[in-house]
């Protein structure tokens, strides 16, 4: 009996992982500490309505691009998913995610707690994260640290964040960001990612 040299015993698919969870659990932080460790992923640049910050820069932390832009974006079918966060529209432009999961490459992206599920919806397979704090408390301490928002904004942020938080169930894996612990919290998203891997039915996503 011969071997067939082209077989593998286990081969691992390309994931499109989702981390998510509500606003002020540090998801971008997280996503920011992946990117300076280099790890092999593709990271999701997401195009948005809202007013770039200071700090931003186009193309690498959003696509800033007006109305009728995201408009143009829409009527071509050409985001995976998109949502209107605090009167500002965010999407996931379609065609590099697919285009990356062909190459082999994980495909990492932020979203919310809303687009994380329009993702599940369009991809089952699609691995998700849901990023949180220890407790709600440490969520609202957080949220009124940040002194980014008017008092209207910030109440508004609070109440969102606390109805995102019910709906923890709807996500595969569950990931605390304790304050001063960014890279324990990175380290665990990394063993998720990597203990999915090593699935024997693997996660397979068609877009």
């Amino acid at each position: 009996m011969t071997s067939d040299p082209d077989f593998e015993f286990h081969k691992p698919q390309p994931l499109l992982i989702v981390i998510s969870g509500p606003s002020g659990v540090g998801k971008d932080t997280v996503l920011q500490r992946m990117k300076e460790r280099g790890l092999p992923f593709h990271f999701v640049v997401t195009a948005t309505t809202r007013e770039r910050r200071t700090n931003e820069i186009h193309g690498q932390d959003y696509f800033f691009v007006t109305h009728d832009e995201f408009a143009s974006l829409v009527e071509g079918n050409e985001l995976l998913e998109y949502a209107i966060v605090y009167n500002d529209y965010k999407g996931i432009p379609k065609q590099q995610v697919r285009e990356a999961l062909a190459s082999g490459k994980d495909v990492v992206m932020r979203v919310d707690v809303q687009g994380a599920s329009s993702i599940r919806k369009l991809a089952p397979e699609a691995l998700l994260i849901f990023l949180t704090t220890r407790n709600e408390s440490e969520l609202v301490e957080r949220l009124m640290g940040r002194k980014t928002e008017t008092p209207e904004g910030l109440k508004l942020r609070i109440a969102t964040a606390r109805q995102e938080l019910k709906r923890i169930d709807e996500f595969d894996y569950v990931v605390i960001n304790s304050d001063c612990h960014l890279d324990e919290t990175v380290d665990t998203v990394i063993a998720v990612i990597q203990a999915e891997h090593h699935r024997v039915v693997q996660r397979r996503v068609d877009l």
